[in-house]
């Protein structure tokens, strides 16, 4: 029998003193908390410094806990692999989520897709971008040359636009790996990338329109510096997830907000659309998991780029596999004059 640990020996009414302590401890402790009234941590990548994100978010944050009464705790995490540890781990429950990570949080960290952003009207996408700084001459043509001439800045590895949009639609078509191409491949932050050209540190950088819109408004001198040389198809805005096995009730709460944020009328809804263009929002749309698909997609078709570049048959037929199934379901799902991305050409084509 395992050995238990025993407290030091009592008087029989010194214990018995101490059993009525803990009788009436026990029948005078508040019931636990229950899951409606736990608080919600919000996660928010701080791709700019948290400072100027703390500025932007928390007045919704705000928002959201006086509209839903839940006690709202804002996470900021510097890169996205922290924004889907910290749900898989259940240390946030709710989250502002780009479209790769938001996808990785949905296949591993039990998360759910409840609303899309919306940045023009209704449209809920942007758009990857390449960045030179003015005056440099350099064109797309220049970047697929490769050469080994330019210092290249790729996002975080789990960025949507700062890595998998340019290696989907440019890098893949052409067959380029990165590290044999450039001079230099620095991967770092979107705001990183963006001083970094504009001081003349890096030569080529990936990028968004979303972040271009901020960079032009808090730096408008080092904007000016900045020349757009590549945009990409649109990609699919960032979502809201929350944890699938959030309370229902909480999780209604939080999607009703997202859903009617900026529509109240008076004063109180033009205070709300304020806070909405700050962030460079117009608002929230219900979404669910299938708002993805395009990320899917530009994943499998990465994937199956690589594959070939590796001449593996069986890593090509895997591939292969995966990049049919997923086209297969977007035909079922999206409709007919949607943009796909396509196959990656084969390794010995032209």
């Amino acid at each position: 029998m395992k050995p238990t640990r025993r407290a030091p020996a009592l008087g029989a009414l010194a214990a018995a003193a101490l059993a009525g302590a803990v009788l009436m401890a026990g029948c005078s402790k508040p019931a636990p908390q229950s899951a409606a009234n736990q608080p919600i941590v919000f996660s928010i990548l701080s791709a700019e410094d948290q400072q100027s994100m703390s500025k932007v978010w928390q007045p919704l944050l705000d928002d959201m806990a006086k509209a839903t009464g839940l006690t709202i705790k804002p996470f900021y995490a510097t890169n996205y692999t922290s924004l889907v540890e910290a749900m898989r781990f259940k240390q946030t429950q709710v989250g502002w989520f780009s479209a790769l990570p938001a996808l990785e949080a949905v296949d591993r960290a039990n998360g759910e897709v409840i609303g899309r952003i919306l940045t023009n009207g209704s449209a809920g996408s942007y758009q990857s971008v390449l960045i030179t700084r003015k005056g440099s001459g350099l064109t797309l043509d220049d970047v697929v040359k490769c050469g080994k001439k330019l210092n290249f800045g790729m996002g975080d590895a789990k960025s949507t636009s700062g890595t998998l949009a340019p290696t989907a639609y440019i890098f893949t078509p052409h067959s380029i790996e990165p590290a044999d191409c450039f001079k230099t491949v620095r991967s770092a932050s979107h705001q990183s990338n963006f001083f970094s050209v504009a001081n003349g540190l890096l030569d080529v950088a990936t990028n968004n329109t979303i972040g271009m819109i901020f960079y032009t408004r808090e730096n408008p001198q080092l904007a000016a510096k900045v020349k757009v040389i590549w945009t990409s198809p649109e990609l699919p805005e960032s979502s809201i997830l929350v944890r699938k096995d959030l309370d229902p009730a909480v999780k209604e709460k939080i999607r009703a907000f997202f859903l009617s944020y900026g529509h109240a009328p008076g004063p109180d809804g033009d205070r709300q659309r304020a806070v909405l263009k700050t962030l460079a929002y117009t608002g929230f749309q219900a979404a669910d998991n299938s708002y993805l698909d395009p990320v899917r997609q530009m994943q499998a078709a990465s994937d199956l780029g690589e594959a070939r570049h590796s001449g593996d048959p069986a890593k090509i037929a895997e591939a292969q596999k995966a990049f049919d199934k997923i086209q297969a379901e977007m035909a079922v799902r999206t409709p007919a004059n949607a943009p796909v991305t396509p196959a990656p050409p084969a390794a010995n084509a032209p």
